[in-house]
């Protein structure tokens, strides 16, 4: 199990600071513990640093009486989700449960039939926001490694070794620590060589968050994100495992 884990669960909340040695609050952050939060004195708030640094402090009437110790969390294994923006908050709520299952990077991927505009100012917003939203979803889920968000990409700059989702794919994800989500309209003909590795996400047609849900929980399960083997989570009447 991992160090306090269910102290670190019960707390009011995790908060992300520059210098885990020397912590201090945002003015944001000092607002959202106060006001949002309601928070009285005595109770318990995780401080990290992004890095898998992170340690406990208790609310004072000025301030935060920090703890001594200062725990490490080990880095997640180097998994890659290569998203394609979606409508609306679509896109922003794949990212966030990216993020919550454990997916360590997420690169935005710039496909023939994105539904939503992509360039110039738009682009940018749209990248502040979800930099923004994988910051609170840290928080959120006590994840103490901050998620790397890349350089958006277009499918022709994607690295040989990652693997596309598609309908007619294999369901073979051993060996995968990288997977590219498609947009609403899925893929362009010839947008992947013939060559890519290709991998189901199941039987039926998925929504674009839906897809990009499954298969950050898919590379994350398979990479051992999650603390523990494909073996170790077999059902238990599985008598082959008796």
């Amino acid at each position: 199990m991992r160090i306090e884990w269910p102290r670190r669960v019960a707390a009011l909340g995790q908060f992300r600071v520059e210098d885990i040695a020397h912590p201090s609050l945002s003015s944001d952050d000092e607002h959202h513990l106060r006001r949002v939060l309601r928070a009285r004195v005595g109770e318990e708030v995780v401080l990290s640093d992004g890095a898998g640094r992170w340690r406990f402090a208790t609310v004072q009437a000025n301030g935060l009486d920090v703890a001594r110790e200062t725990y490490a969390d080990p880095p997640p294994p180097p998994t890659t989700l290569y998203l394609s923006p979606l409508k609306g908050d679509r896109g922003e709520w794949a990212l966030a449960k990216a993020t919550e299952v454990g997916v360590a990077t997420v690169v935005p991927l710039v496909s023939a039939r994105l539904a939503q505009r992509f360039r110039g100012e738009a682009r940018d917003k749209v990248l502040q926001r979800w930099r923004r939203i994988a910051e609170e979803t840290c928080a959120q889920c006590r994840r103490t490694h901050d998620l790397v968000l890349a350089a958006p990409v277009a499918p022709s700059e994607v690295p040989a070794d990652v693997a596309v989702a598609d309908f007619s794919g294999s369901g073979d994800w051993r060996g995968v620590s990288a997977v590219a989500v498609g947009p609403e309209g899925g893929w362009a003909p010839e947008e992947w060589d013939a060559s890519r590795r290709r991998l189901s996400l199941g039987p039926t047609v998925l929504r674009g968050e839906t897809a990009a849900v499954i298969a950050a929980a898919l590379v994350t399960f398979t990479n051992d994100s999650w603390g523990f083997t494909l073996r170790e989570a077999a059902m238990g009447n599985d008598e082959s495992n008796t």
